[in-house]
């Protein structure tokens, strides 16, 4: 196995590709009970549109990744979920607009876990009778996201950026997408994206490297596989022209909510994962010096009563789409669209943002970051984003500590244009 030692941290990361392309890595962390593993396809919601390279490409019902994600823990024999727990295990999955993962965290019988982890993932069990009955449970489940304001907040917005794009449709789909999946599409996706080679191991915790890596690699040899293709993904083309500039929807809700987004293009991005990943931060770091909690921008506002303890800002950077939104509960709306709109587009001239403010919130960045460290399951989820090529989580800490004030304003140049914002509204009824 490769390894790299991280003094900073004071971690050591073990990894190595296997024969069937599986790309497994092994953290080991003296004075943890628990052990962690998580089993990730690079495949989520957003993959709609696919095929292999030289192949028919197809074109699948909305939900589907969310749907496979469900299916995976039903087999012949029962419910995953039950083995795990008759192994002292928890287990659980989700799906995002780029991922699927499966996990399980346990403080014995980490060899059968772990052997569970990857047999159940590896052995689809679909039939169009299990499907049927699955359709009624995820749509309950769709039901209940439709009351959920702040999930209907953050697709509405989406909806606005990404009009043309499935990042702006709803992780589970819709009850009318999900009723025409079928076991035949389940298999479909089964087959492109479940192989080994698009897939990635991560095990943290109390561990021994050499004798964790040997069952892992003896599990897989005994398996055999479709030879490795390559995988064809199609989007739509992003532009500014498509971004619909607002519009709201009524809910039983107390108070009017806003939401301004701005949309980020691909072809902006920096191509070098090491210059993404300065990217990322620094623009983290300039919106926390503009409207982080202790900034004037932000005490301005919330006096004013523009804004309350509901404001939060987030930003997404991801496979295929970037963005960042800004949220508060407001009486007063188009104040709060003005305000934070006219804060963001004049950073160059904003007085916050200075050497002293981004050397400060460098330090707190840092600060959070290792505090972060003490979580297996953080390390596990963070660690297995695959947009930064060969750097991972640990190497945040010297990305942070290098950047520089040009740097925040070299990514603003590159992200805020006032074409791509958009405004959402959620009022009472």
């Amino acid at each position: 196995m490769h390894k790299k030692r991280y003094e900073q941290i004071n971690e050591t990361l073990y990894y190595e590709r296997l024969d069937n392309g599986l790309k497994v890595y092994l953290l080991p962390k003296e004075g943890f009970h628990k052990t962690y593993g998580l089993f990730s396809t690079n495949y989520g919601s957003i993959d709609n549109h696919f095929g292999f390279k030289n192949q028919a490409l197809h074109q699948v019902p909305d939900g589907i990744a969310h749907f496979l994600e469900h299916k995976m823990f039903e087999k012949e024999q029962g419910d995953v979920f039950q083995k795990f727990g008759e192994l002292g295990a928890s287990a659980n999955a989700f799906t995002s607009f780029t991922r699927t993962s499966y996990l399980f965290s346990a403080t014995n019988h980490i060899k059968e876990n772990l052997d569970t982890l990857l047999d159940f993932v590896q052995e689809p069990y679909f039939t169009p009778e299990t499907v049927e009955k699955e359709k009624g449970i995820i749509g309950q489940e769709i039901q209940m996201y439709d009351d959920d304001v702040n999930w209907r907040q953050f697709f509405g917005m989406l909806r606005n950026l990404y009009p043309n794009h499935p990042v702006g449709i709803d992780i589970a789909g819709t009850v009318d997408s999900i009723a025409e999946i079928t076991a035949d599409d389940l298999y479909l996706c089964y087959q492109t994206f479940y192989h080994p080679s698009n897939m990635t191991l991560f095990v943290v915790g109390n561990i021994d490297v050499e004798e964790t890596f040997a069952w892992i690699k003896a599990n897989q040899e005994a398996k055999t596989f479709a030879p490795i293709q390559e995988i064809v993904r199609v989007f739509p083309e992003q532009t500014y022209e498509e971004v619909v500039s607002y519009s709201q929807l009524k809910m039983p809700v107390n108070r009017s909510k806003s939401v301004l987004g701005i949309k980020g293009l691909p072809q902006n991005l920096p191509q070098d994962p090491k210059e993404r990943m300065i990217f990322r931060s620094a623009l983290y770091l300039l919106l926390q010096m503009l409207l982080g909690n202790t900034s004037e921008n932000f005490l301005r506002l919330y006096n004013e009563g523009i804004i309350d303890d509901t404001f939060g800002f987030e930003f997404n950077l991801d496979r295929e789409f970037h963005c960042a939104l800004f949220s508060s509960d407001t009486d007063k709306l188009d104040d709060f669209e003005q305000e934070v709109k006219q804060i963001v587009l004049n950073y160059r001239s904003d007085p916050t943002v200075n050497e002293e403010n981004l050397a400060l919130l460098k330090k707190k960045t840092l600060g959070k970051y290792f505090q972060s460290l003490n979580s297996l399951e953080h390390i596990a989820n963070q660690f297995t984003q695959d947009l930064f090529g060969e750097l991972t989580l640990f190497d945040m800490p010297d990305i942070i500590k290098g950047i520089t004030l040009e740097d925040v304003y070299q990514a603003a140049d590159q992200f805020i244009c006032e074409a791509g914002f958009s405004r959402f509204d959620l009022i009472p009824e």
